[in-house]
């Protein structure tokens, strides 16, 4: 028995790389798996092994979201959700970038964030609580000029979880993002030649598995992590913006609205 004995995991892009990874982790601990992906034959293979379930689905399409969320009631809910697919736009010059290319990472990164928390949050709630955990980016905290709109698709997903998680503690929900640098994945297949030359060490998958997991056990919320290579991972500190110089009774913010999480 693992510490996720009888629970039920979501993970989407989980035919490959941080999402497969993903799965096996979780399966091993005791968890049983919703395998999510749009490559069919692969997630089937994943569900297969880890002993879990497949669903064939593009997570930017909410009607697709329907399938999983029958998959997770089928299993009687769900208590972990790690919603990780992404891609990029492997461009770096805007001048050059192509609708189509603007679209599908908008679609995958964001989308795919937004419609799976919608489609997933009413069923942690069900189920009494339980995490959400977000794959997002360190190019989501730092300037990443080398593909800007993947910088803008991760910034997007750490502010949408910092957000999140104001709204949803009350339900028993963490809601946190993990920000590795870059990983030994597909995604970097294109530049893996120029890293390794340079010897720059890419993170294992197995890496941010390790803060994902830390996240779904973890009490904090809000929060988002980073992944670095031989590093532990560590919740980045946020500066709070100044705020208005002066301001009567009549012109405060009313508690809650603006505030961030406490930093843990």
């Amino acid at each position: 028995m693992g510490p996720l004995d009888g629970k039920v995991a979501v993970v989407t892009g989980a035919a490959s790389g941080i999402g497969l990874a993903c799965v096996t982790r979780l399966a091993a601990e005791g968890a049983t798996v919703v395998a999510v992906d749009i490559a069919d034959d692969a997630v089937r293979g994943v569900a297969e092994t880890s002993g879990g379930v497949a669903v064939s689905a593009d997570v930017s399409r909410p009607a697709d979201w329907v399938a999983v969320v029958e998959a997770v009631r089928n299993l009687g809910g769900v208590d972990l959700v790690h919603l990780n697919a992404g891609v990029t736009t492997h461009q770096g010059d805007i001048t050059a970038l192509t609708d189509d290319q603007y679209r599908r990472i908008l679609a995958v990164n964001v989308d795919g964030v937004v419609f799976g928390a919608r489609a997933l949050v009413p069923e942690l709630i069900a189920r009494g609580g339980g995490a959400l955990v977000a794959t997002a980016s360190l190019a989501g905290l730092v300037a990443f000029a080398a593909d800007p709109i993947y910088a803008l698709t991760k910034h997007a997903v750490v502010g949408l979880v910092r957000a999140l998680a104001l709204t949803l503690t009350g339900h028993g929900i963490t809601v946190n993002a993990v920000c590795p640098g870059l990983v030994d994945t597909p995604l970097v297949d294109d530049v893996r030649d120029a890293l390794a030359a340079a010897q720059f060490p890419l993170i294992p998958p197995e890496a941010v598995v390790e803060a994902v997991l830390g996240c779904m056990l973890g009490e904090g919320t809000g929060q988002a992590v980073v992944v670095q290579a031989g590093r532990e991972p560590t919740p980045f500190r946020f500066a709070r913006p100044p705020g208005p110089r002066q301001a009567g009774a009549e012109g405060r913010v009313p508690p809650g609205l603006l505030a961030a999480p406490l930093d843990p």
